[in-house]
């Protein structure tokens, strides 16, 4: 006779194998008392498995990510779950309120890991996202965009020097993998020092949905999913190129800006990226791309001064640019 599979403890509740369950964790409360929870959706597979973490805007103006959370909840069925998938769609409550990237106080929580119970109200949210998920998962997922006015091609940051990362980037299929090590006081940060390999989805921009962002994505979660063994099927991806460098072209004077290429696009050195003009009239000033590579990320404001961030450019070893290039063909021809 086959032993029955432990129940997974949670909070308040004891998730029996095979069910999911949603539950709301205590965070804080606003000023006028009311109180404020963290949702987890907890699915608790049938099966033996990996917990798998997947999570979205710890910046609160991130919204791509969350609609990522709401359609794998739909795909997923318990039953036939290998191990346990947490899914918490708003991380940070707060932010998420008010549109905003930040808390309250105007704290990134995103630089407050591993927090602290008796801390500010950062460190307060950090320590129980800490302590109640963080330690818990095996492996974790955490879905970004850009900052506001900037717009990131979909793609994949981890340490690359982690064979666990680097098979979970490439079985998630964004067309780059950018080698980043964590920052310090990130999530990913210290889930990398408690040995949990997480890797990081940036696509879009903030306060924005992108359907190309928002179904690779979604894709790229469960052939994550597939690949660690959770779900039934083969990955659907090819392997992902990953990245020697990249850098930002910043603006050499201020004006408005004429772009002349787009996301995703291919550029030579030598290529002229756009045109910055002044408002009155007179001669332009031309952007030069300073190498080879593609364009992963845009500011999407049409105006700007001098020495601010306009252009990333990824960089690509040998002739690893041809296989990026052919690889972000086959992507956009399937989502965009």
């Amino acid at each position: 006779m086959v032993k029955k599979r432990e129940a997974f403890e949670f909070g308040d509740c004891s998730v029996k194998a095979g069910s999911q369950e949603s539950v709301k964790l205590p965070a804080a409360k606003l000023y006028n008392d009311t109180p404020m929870e963290l949702h987890v959706e907890v699915f608790h597979g049938s099966k033996p498995g990996p917990v798998l973490l997947v999570c979205a805007a710890i910046h609160g103006d991130e919204l791509n990510g969350i609609e990522i959370c709401r359609r794998l909840l739909s795909r997923i069925n318990a039953k036939t779950l290998a191990g346990t998938l947490l899914v918490v769609p708003v991380v940070n409550v707060f932010g998420f309120i008010h549109q905003s990237r930040y808390l309250p106080d105007r704290r990134d929580l995103n630089r407050c890991f591993p927090g602290s119970p008796k801390g500010a109200l950062a460190s307060r949210l950090a320590n129980l996202f800490s302590s109640q998920l963080v330690t818990r998962a095996t492996h974790i997922i955490d879905l970004h965009t850009g900052a506001i006015h900037r717009e990131n091609l979909p793609q994949i940051r981890c340490d690359t020097d982690s064979p666990v990362m680097l098979d979970m980037a490439n079985a998630f299929g964004a067309p780059v993998i950018m080698s980043s090590k964590a920052r310090e006081g990130s999530m990913r940060g210290y889930a990398n020092e408690l040995n949990v390999p997480c890797i990081l989805y940036e696509a879009g921009e903030a306060l924005r949905f992108s359907d190309l962002s928002i179904k690779s994505g979604l894709t790229g979660v469960m052939n994550v999913m597939r690949s660690l063994g959770m779900i039934k099927g083969k990955v659907r991806a090819k392997t992902s190129v990953n990245a020697s460098r990249s850098y930002w072209v910043r603006s050499e004077s201020d004006g408005l800006i004429n772009v002349k290429l787009k996301l995703g696009e291919r550029v030579s050195k030598g290529n002229i990226l756009a045109h910055v003009v002044n408002p009155h009239g007179g001669e332009s000033v031309a952007l030069i791309a300073p190498t080879d590579g593609i364009i992963i990320g845009i500011s999407n404001i049409p105006v700007t001064n001098e020495g601010e961030a306009l252009f990333h450019i990824a960089q690509f070893a040998g002739d690893e640019i041809e296989v990026a290039n052919d690889n972000l063909d086959d992507f956009l021809a399937e989502y965009a």
